[in-house]
């Protein structure tokens, strides 16, 4: 690209002009929606820092297929200040956080060239799921536990569910004749590690329905809570430690002989795969870059944690529904399709990276994190998520469990999981539970 000429861009580049990263699954799905030009935004302006700013905004607001939707953050601030009815104000802030997710992924993705293949790892792994975080954060701030508790689960479920669903199925009915295999290690131990954080959540239920009253098991519910989630923390360091240093061969995607069929699929994709190793911004603008977008999603955050309620009383919708199924479903659409693309191009092996690495991020990491940043802030927030939430996300992960026991694939593993994403979609259609404060 004619950006990747220019000096700003070429330090840090190797020999070859390619840059090592450590890009993980997570962050992959952002590279398939990049839309690729000979002739960037200024190049032809004389100016040199007027020609790399033109060129950077080139790469970060037009380089996406989702670039026709970031009117609706400006968009999203003018309904804001002017008064706009809460539900626009909602609408437009969750369309905006969606494309904005997507582009600090591609962020944190460039970032990583940078700063070799263990640190970007890292990175990467962190700022995965930096959308829910944030939302969680102005959540706890404005003392709404419960919405926190509902959007975090809610995006385990989609991932586990409708990501790895969809991926299973699309991947089984575009390769119908010979199926799809996937590293069955990988699953293993995102299971596991799912199974654990099942755990953690259970035992808060268990010790209130142990019989004593409310009064009584409160506070021991609370410190159980934070315990465990320093656990879980423990345990998703030793992860981090597992897939990028000592094991990392786990995660790796396994490549197979290609038949005619399959290289009909994948044919004129092998010179953007290629591309996908090199950098196409600097190291300082994608910071910056990355700063300004952080901004950006944390002020549409609070919009959307202000909003919500109101949003849904006037669409009919319960709070929990919103909360648990719209947001993660929205909000993590760009990364969602990424993982689709991914199976349609026979890579299940990375569609499962970014499910269940998603999926296995947010129930370790994400999860814990809020209980101890609530802790800090004087807030009591627990792990029990109530006995229907933890019940979903029992099954849910027992059929995961089950459907990649094997290493193998075919559509019908998928429609099974997008099934199950429906089935407890409905239920908190109909669930009217109010979010309490």
């Amino acid at each position: 690209m004619g950006s990747l000429q220019e000096p700003w861009v070429l330090e840090n580049v190797d020999s070859k002009g390619l840059v090592r990263h450590g890009k993980t699954s997570i962050n992959m799905s952002s590279s398939l929606l990049r839309t690729k030009s000979d002739l960037p935004l200024g190049s032809r302006v004389r100016c040199p820092m007027l020609r790399h700013f033109l060129a950077n905004l080139h790469e970060v607001v037009l380089g996406t297929k989702l670039s026709v939707i970031f009117p609706v953050v400006p968009l999203a601030f003018v309904a804001h200040f002017y008064g706009f009815g809460r539900p626009w104000v909602f609408a437009l802030s969750l369309l905006g956080v969606s494309a904005l997710a997507e582009r600090i992924s591609f962020l944190t993705e460039q970032i990583a060239y940078y700063i070799g293949p263990t640190v970007g790892g890292l990175v990467n792994a962190t700022c995965g799921n930096a959308t829910e975080l944030i939302i969680a954060i102005f959540a706890l701030r404005q003392n709404k536990i419960d919405m926190v508790k509902y959007s975090l689960l809610g995006s385990v479920l989609s991932n586990m569910l409708l990501v790895l669903g969809t991926s299973l199925f699309c991947g089984g009915i575009a390769y119908l004749r010979k199926g799809q295999k996937f590293n069955r290690r990988q699953a293993e131990v995102n299971c596991i590690l799912l199974l654990l954080a099942l755990l953690c959540h259970s035992l808060p239920l268990l010790f209130r329905m142990s019989g004593a009253s409310a009064a009584d098991t409160a506070d021991p519910i609370l410190q159980l809570s934070r315990a465990s989630s320093v656990v879980m923390l423990i345990a998703y360091i030793t992860y981090l430690v597992f897939q990028l240093f000592t094991h990392s061969q786990f995660f790796e995607a396994q490549e197979e002989p290609k038949d005619e069929e399959d290289g009909a699929l994948e044919q004129g994709g092998g010179e953007g795969e290629e591309e996908e190793e090199e950098a196409v911004i600097g190291f300082w603008s994608a910071f910056v870059w990355l700063v300004v977008l952080t901004a950006l999603v944390s002020l549409l955050s609070q919009y959307l944690v202000e909003t919500i309620e109101d949003a849904s009383y006037s669409w009919g919708i319960s709070v929990s529904f919103n909360s648990m199924i719209l947001l993660p479903i929205v909000g993590n659409a760009a990364e969602h399709a990424g993982a689709i693309i991914f199976a349609f191009k026979d890579k299940l092996d990375i569609s499962l990276g970014v499910a269940l690495g998603s999926a296995t991020q947010i129930s370790m990491f994400a999860v814990p994190l809020c209980a101890i940043a609530a802790w800090i802030m004087g807030i009591d927030m627990d792990l029990n998520f109530n006995l229907l939430e933890t019940g979903c996300l029992a099954l849910s992960i027992i059929a995961v469990a089950f459907t990649l026991q094997d290493g193998n694939s075919h559509y019908l593993k998928g429609l099974i999981l997008i099934l199950l994403y429906s089935v407890i979609g409905a239920c908190f259609f109909v669930s009217k539970t109010p979010l309490t404060t």
